[in-house]
């Protein structure tokens, strides 16, 4: 199962005004932000980073998850916001029947998409997010003290006379 992603771009605050603008209608934030990289996703779990780099480019393919009103204003958003029609809203029966998908190529070449694979009405219940919280060492667990084996002792006097 992946954790995270990350997509090396050349104009950073260029395609972190589009990722803000096109991830927005599926729930998607910038959480965390540094020098030449940003992570972005849900509240409480970060999905996808966005580094600089002067290093030639590898367009890439990501894929989220979301319903098909989300796939649908995705779309809008990320054409807004400067990204290249790479596949309208709609079903791509080629993949299976209920694949509701819409592409978009962002700023850097990337194939960007969003899609659906419920059937059209289904309504998940919403997955709670947790928030992330600090980490803690574990607690120290108290050893109970252990007495050394008499019989091991008395075995190595026994071994040592005998030499």
């Amino acid at each position: 199962m992946l954790d995270h992603v990350s997509l090396r771009v050349q104009d950073f605050p260029r395609a972190m005004a589009f990722y803000k603008a096109a991830l927005a209608p599926i729930g998607y934030q910038v959480a965390m932000e540094f020098p030449g990289a940003a992570g972005l996703g849900a509240p409480g779990k970060l999905a996808l980073w966005i580094t600089l780099t002067d290093k030639p480019l590898s367009p890439m393919h990501v894929a989220f998850r979301a319903d098909r009103a989300r796939v649908d204003a995705f779309h809008a958003a990320a054409l807004a916001a400067g990204g290249i029609d790479n596949g309208p809203p709609g079903l791509r029966a080629d993949y299976h029947p209920h694949y509701y998908a819409a592409f978009v190529t962002d700023p850097e070449g990337n194939n960007i998409e969003v899609v659906c694979h419920d059937p059209p009405g289904m309504v998940r219940k919403p997955v709670p997010v947790r928030a992330a919280s600090p980490r803690r060492p574990a607690a120290k667990v108290k050893k109970p003290t252990r007495k050394p084996a008499k019989r091991a002792t008395k075995t190595a006097a026994k071994t040592k006379k005998r030499r």
